[in-house]
């Protein structure tokens, strides 16, 4: 359990008064799966232009839309993470390890009408990744990740009946590619396939 892995360290030099603050003494050791995405996401961190293509099955009718996508690194403790961990019902001596804030506005590549735009937050603990919003909804989700080597992270997330499994992996610096199965009882309903690149 995460809270097993949460060191309580008090210490009176710095509570001369016994007065004893117990969030900010939460120590945590991290877990492989959390360093490794901890580094997945400040290697992420920066702007990028993202070209998708979404394939609906079995018709196989194609959609193309450019994305600019913004990530920003959140530290454990960080107020975005703080909201997060509260939007799930978390203890409020639970830290979640780290995070990433993306935001992105999208453009139909053919039409070049704008599509959507939004943000969503990211946080990590143990192998879960909490998140604010799914794709297809707007409540709170929680994905199981996994790393089939460091620049390669996997997330299968679960909700209203659909499977979402994605594969997101670092190339270089400057590149990723992304592709996302969605299913459902089994049957799949739609792929889509990114390249994106750094462009700050």
């Amino acid at each position: 359990m995460a809270k097993q892995r949460l060191s309580l360290v008090l210490s009176s030099n710095y509570f001369p008064r016994g007065q004893i603050s117990v969030r900010s003494q939460l120590h945590i050791s991290l877990t492989s799966e959390e360093s490794l995405i901890a580094a997945f996401f400040r290697e992420s961190e920066g702007k990028w232009r993202s070209e998708r293509r979404y394939y609906t099955l079995p018709e196989g009718e194609t959609k193309e839309m450019v994305s600019i996508i913004t990530i920003r690194f959140l530290q454990s403790g960080s107020e975005e993470l703080d909201e997060l961990a509260q939007l799930h019902g978390l203890s409020g001596e639970v830290l979640l390890t780290c995070g990433a804030k993306v935001s992105w506005e999208s453009t139909d590549s053919v039409t070049e009408r704008k599509q959507s735009e939004g943000s969503t937050v990211f946080g990590a603990l143990g192998k879960i990744l909490y998140r604010d919003r799914g794709f297809a909804t707007s409540k709170p989700v929680t994905a199981e990740y996994y790393f089939t080597n460091p620049k390669t992270l996997c997330l299968r997330t679960e909700y209203n009946g659909s499977v979402f499994e994605e594969e997101l992996k670092l190339i270089g610096t400057n590149y990723r590619t992304r592709q996302s199965i969605i299913s459902r009882a089994g049957e799949q309903l739609m792929i889509g396939q990114y390249l994106e690149k750094r462009i700050h």
